[in-house]
């Protein structure tokens, strides 16, 4: 079976984001990136996956600059065996990235596919259920545990009520939950073999894909800060300050 695993070019999370003085974004120059933590932890399952020999090949897919190909290189030091770099400096938003890993899935034909629930820079939480409903396959989100049998996958999904269990036919949508796994570093053997393993590189337009977006960004603020809290005396005092300062009561 091939696995197809999507990845993307993040800011790191341990960057302080900041906002453009124009307010049309936030500030990228000059900021480290590194690959989104949900799309490592797809990767490592993959890998692992493989390394049970339920996987014969993973492929991993990322989209965005050229750039993007260090975001590659780092999953290919992981355990991947070829990439594939859709090259764009446009805004590509979930549902031009769900229609451009739907052309990739029907070239590729692979048995699984998965992705990170999110990424951490939009948090937008769709491309995984966009790519599902495109190619017609069940999907299991937010996945916290799989486990692959005969011609299906279970996958134990973390809902508001606890765990829920699934069971999907293959080929499927997976998308990956914190609680997954933890994944590796990359030794430096693998970093050197890496180097060696083959990119493919295309543009959406090769794909016949219109990444025109739909969506337009009117601002971008910084969440307004928070007043420090306060201690009070006594409850009387509490229920005085919740009604006449907070107005919530």
């Amino acid at each position: 079976m091939k696995i197809l695993v999507a990845v993307k070019r993040v800011i790191d999370y341990n960057v302080k984001i900041r906002v453009k003085a124009d307010q049309s974004g936030v500030e990228t120059a000059n900021v480290k990136f590194s690959m989104n933590p949900f799309d490592e932890i797809a990767v490592e399952e993959a890998v692992r996956l493989k390394e049970a020999g339920k996987a014969a090949e993973i492929v991993v897919v990322s989209m965005g600059p050229t750039a993007a190909q260090e975001t590659i290189r780092t999953a290919l030091a992981m355990g991947a065996d070829r990439g594939i770099l859709v090259a764009s400096d446009d805004e590509l938003q979930p549902l031009a990235v769900a229609k451009l890993l739907k052309v990739l899935v029907d070239k590729e034909q692979p048995g699984l596919v998965i992705l990170g629930k999110q990424a951490i820079d939009d948090d937008s939480n769709q491309t995984g259920q966009m790519l599902a409903a495109l190619c017609g396959w069940p999907q299991g989100t937010f996945a916290s545990k799989v486990a692959i049998g005969d011609g299906a996958i279970e996958v134990t999904r973390e809902v508001d009520g606890g765990l829920e269990t699934v069971k999907l036919t293959l080929p499927a949508v997976v998308t990956t939950d914190l609680r997954l796994n933890e994944p590796r570093y990359a030794s430096l053997p693998n970093i050197m073999k890496a180097k060696k393993k083959p990119i493919d590189t295309v543009a959406p337009a090769d794909l016949g894909v219109d990444t025109l977006p739909r969506l337009v960004t009117l601002k971008v603020e910084e969440p307004s800060k928070r007043s420090a809290g306060v201690k009070v005396a006594d409850i009387a005092t509490l229920v005085d300050k919740l009604k006449n300062e907070a107005k919530v009561i």
